[in-house]
Formats: structure tokens, C-alpha cells, sequence
């Protein structure tokens, strides 16, 4: 990401003069199929499970396996973004994303339909920083900014939300394979709109490539969610696993020691000395674990436990995605008027109260009583977005936002690898013992509604005058070590 004054590439390319809510609007379209495509698939589960002869681990990689590598790699992609241009860049992963969806429209395999959602992974991760880095720069006046952030984060909640009900129609009527093609269209229109109207842009002083810091990242997200996904496959207590786990903690160690040694790191470890900013980070993993977990197990619940078909269970999720659609925009508007401690409340109430009604759930369960749960989890998700990304971004240095709203990002994506990974796990786990698939679910909705806990005391905690302090600490430590790289006296931080 950005840490300077960003420089105008060929403007003249550009037809017209800048339209600032085209662009926003431009740059959302990416958002819209890259995180839908993190949703979209639940609800086709079966129907994969059932036509490539998949084993539950191997539909948990089929989610996984796309949302881990975007989460490993989207700060990487911002810099790179910065330093080759990012409209380039922007058409470059697009590119990348339509062709990852082609070829996993046609995979005849599981493993061939996990290696394909790498290949969209990848083009994912060129689109989403490098388009909220173009926000960025477009829109120079701060409550301009905000607004457009705000847009930004309820695309986000709204498109994930819409991504069950549209898969469920598109399996139902067309075939699984169809909610790949949906992402085609969409690509080619953002192609063609950015040639047109987003103007190319480097950052004056692109950030140093950091490839030992990449490297780390990746290894501690890949070796965690292998172990917790095969972990019941392999045993526990396997030296594999074993070994797994303690790679993963070696490469956390290896980012505590190595990062704060380089001049760009890819990971700024100062950012987390900001308790809003840490807190953030935290919520966003809780939510989007959460959120990830429960389409997870309602998707396999709702088709075969309760027999419904794709477009039904597509249609039993739609008051889940209205809430959110509803409440997301809504979320944008109490984080300005009110600040963010409203909607991290009642979002974190919304998902830990949606949690425990679950923990009721039977085969028998009434439709009336999930839909409730449905539309209250839908609500508690609906709020939690804008928050996310004004706690990570407001307070740091205008020069850091993108940085900021990176890592943000990337705390959502390991937050839905891991909801995915340990609600397959603990309940394949507890099938294996004896449970129903019913019965086994029960536990990861507990585990849910201690999320839904940890959100509401991290809204309190993040609002503390103790926490806005530290963020302004932070930003003052950034500012003077952005001061001190440049030769140039530090401005004080808001």
C-alpha cells in the first residue's frame, strides 16, 4: 500500500474528466464477485459433494483454499500495485479471477476444483486492495473518503449475504458449475470501465517488496488451517499435525522478530500497538468466522438433513441476506453520526443471539424458528462491516489508510478460513463419535456465540478514552518514522 503522496500515470488515457462515484462504483464491482465468490459456493456444497465424490475436508478446502491464499496475499498485491501501476494491476487480476472461475467451472475432480479456486485466488488478491487504494486517491477530501469507505464496507456485507440465494438458484436451474460463469460478465464490464474511466496511478515511493514477510504470512495461515482441516483425518496427536501446528507458530514467532527489522515491512507491527486498530483486526476475524461457520453448516443442514433442495436453501438464507443488505448501509450511517460503538454492540449482539437460538437446533426444528435466527445473525452481520473498516483506518496517518484497510481485509479472510475449517471440523469430529450431524453442530454455535461476546466487549473497549489514546500513539509513531525515512519533520497525528 501507499506510505506517500501518490503520482498520476498517463491521465490522458482516461476518457473524460475523473468521476469519483463511477470509479467507487468501478472498483465495487470487483468487491461484489470477489466476495460473493466467498459465499456463493455453500450453498452448492452438495451438489459438489454428490457429482465429484468429495469427503467433507474436501468441500471445507474448497472454501478454504480460495479465502486462505487471498488473506496471504493481499497486502503483498497493494504494494505491488503501488510500484507497477494500479489500474494495471486492477485488469491484470480481473484477468486472472475470469479465467480461475472458467477453469472451475470445468473441473472434473475435487482436487482440480481446489487448485482452480487457487487461480482465482490469486487474481482476488490483485483486485480488492488495489481498488480500495484507488478509492483512496480519488477521493482526497476526507468526508468524502468516509463516505466512500462506508460504501465500500456494506458492498462488502451485501455481497457476501447475496452469495448463498443466487448460488441456490443458479445450482437449482442451471448446475453448480453455473455459479462460476455468474463472475464473467461482471469481470469483462470492470475490464472495460477502468480502461475507460479510472485513471493509472503509482505511489511516488512504492513500498520495498518484502518477500521473507510474505513467505511468513503464508506459512502460518497454510500450515494452521491444513492442520485444522486434516486434522481428524491424520489424528491429533500425528506428527504431522503436531508438526503443522508448530510451523505455524515458528512463522508467527519469525514475523514478531523479522518485521520490525525491515524499513517496509509488509506486516507494520506498530499499527497494532493502536488498541483500536488490534481491536478491529480481532472483530473482524470473530464476524466473518462466524459468518463463514454458519452458512457453512446451514447450507450442509438445510439440504441433507432437512432434504431442501439448492433454490430452497438458497431462499431459506434470503432473510439473512436482506437484513444484511438492509442494515449494512445503515451501520455506514450510525458510524458517522454516533461513532462505531452502537453497531459493534448490537452486531455483536445480533450474532451471539443468533448462535444460541441454534443451539437448539434439531432435525425438527420449525422453518419459522430458523428464519429468526436467520434474520437476526443477518443483522448482526449487516452492522459489523463499517465499523471494521473505520476503527482499523480512522486515527492513522492519511498516508497509512490503505495499509490500514488491508489489514482489515485480510483479518476478514482469516476469519473465514477459519470458520469454515473448525466448524467442518468439530463437527465431522463429533459425527465420528456417535453424534447426529444435528447434535454435532451444536457445539460450534456456542463457539459462535462466544464470538458474538468477544465483538461487544471489543466495541466497549475500543471506544475507551485508554484506547484512543494508544491509537493516537500509534499514528504519532508512524508519522515520525514516515518523518524520519523522507528527511522531513513529522506532522502531529490526529
Amino acid at each position: 500500500m501507499n506510505t506517500t503522496v501518490d503520482v498520476p500515470v498517463v491521465p490522458h488515457t482516461v476518457r473524460g474528466p475523473l468521476r469519483p462515484n463511477l470509479v467507487l462504483a468501478i472498483c465495487c464491482l470487483s468487491l461484489l464477485i470477489v466476495s460473493m465468490d466467498a459465499t456463493i459456493v455453500n450453498v452448492a456444497l452438495p451438489a459438489i459433494r454428490h457429482d465429484l465424490d468429495a469427503s467433507i475436508s474436501g468441500l471445507q478446502w474448497v472454501i478454504d483454499a480460495y479465502t486462505m491464499v487471498v488473506a496471504s496475499l493481499l497486502m503483498f498485491s497493494g504494494s505491488m500495485a503501488d510500484r507497477l501501476g494500479r489500474r494495471r494491476v486492477f485488469q491484470a487480476g480481473m484477468s486472472l479471477f475470469m479465467l480461475g472461475s472458467l477453469l472451475c467451472s470445468l473441473a472434473s475432480g475435487i482436487h482440480a476444483l481446489v487448485f482452480f479456486r487457487v487461480v482465482q485466488a490469486l487474481g482476488a488478491t490483485m483486485l480488492n486492495p488495489v481498488a480500495m487504494s484507488i478509492i483512496a486517491n480519488t477521493f482526497t477530501e476526507p468526508r468524502a473518503r468516509a463516505r466512500a469507505i462506508g460504501v465500500w464496507g456494506a458492498v462488502a456485507g451485501i455481497s457476501m449475504a447475496l452469495g448463498p440465494p443466487i448460488g441456490g438458484a443458479l445450482t437449482q436451474s442451471i448446475g453448480w458449475r453455473s455459479i462460476f460463469w455468474i463472475n464473467l460478465p461482471i469481470g469483462a464490464a470492470a475490464i472495460v470501465l477502468a480502461a475507460l474511466y479510472v485513471p493509472e496511478s503509482k505511489a511516488a515511493r512504492a513500498r520495498r517488496v518484502d518477500p521473507v514477510g510474505q513467505l511468513l504470512v503464508f506459512t502460518v495461515l497454510a500450515a494452521l488451517i491444513c492442520a485444522v482441516i486434516e486434522g481428524p483425518r491424520l489424528h491429533w496427536d500425528s506428527a504431522a499435525i503436531i508438526g503443522l501446528f508448530t510451523l505455524s507458530g515458528l512463522a508467527v514467532l519469525g514475523l514478531l522478530l523479522y518485521e520490525p527489522r525491515r524499513i517496509d515491512p509488509l506486516l507494520d507491527l506498530r499499527f497494532f500497538r493502536s488498541v483500536p486498530f488490534s481491536s478491529a483486526a480481532v472483530i473482524a476475524i470473530c464476524s466473518f468466522s462466524a459468518f463463514m461457520g454458519f452458512l457453512f453448516l446451514n447450507a450442509l443442514y438445510l439440504q441433507e438433513v432437512r432434504g431442501l433442495s439448492a433454490f430452497h436453501t438458497g431462499l431459506c438464507t434470503l432473510p439473512l441476506a436482506l437484513a444484511t443488505t438492509i442494515c449494512s448501509p445503515i451501520s455506514g450511517r450510525m458510524v458517522g453520526a454516533y461513532g462505531t460503538r452502537p453497531s459493534l454492540l448490537l452486531a455483536g449482539a445480533g450474532i451471539g443471539l443468533s448462535a444460541l437460538i441454534m443451539t437448539q437446533l434439531t432435525v425438527t426444528s420449525s422453518l419459522g424458528l430458523l428464519m429468526l435466527a436467520y434474520v437476526i445473525f443477518g443483522i448482526g452481520f449487516g452492522l459489523v462491516n463499517a465499523p471494521i473498516t473505520n476503527t482499523a483506518v480512522s486515527g492513522m496517518p492519511k498516508a497509512q489508510a490503505g495499509l490500514a484497510a488491508a489489514v482489515a481485509s485480510t483479518s476478514r479472510q482469516i476469519g473465514a478460513s477459519l470458520g469454515v475449517a473448525v466448524a467442518g471440523t468439530v463437527v465431522g469430529a463429533r459425527v465420528a463419535a456417535g453424534l447426529s450431524f444435528t447434535e454435532a453442530t451444536h457445539a460450534v454455535w456456542w463457539i459462535m456465540a462466544a464470538t458474538g461476546l468477544v465483538v461487544v466487549s471489543l466495541g466497549l473497549l475500543s471506544n475507551s478514552g485508554w484506547a484512543r489514546a494508544s491509537s493516537r500513539q500509534a499514528a504519532q509513531l508512524l508519522e515520525d518514522a514516515a518523518a524520519a525515512e523522507s528527511g522531513k519533520p513529522a506532522a502531529v497525528a490526529g
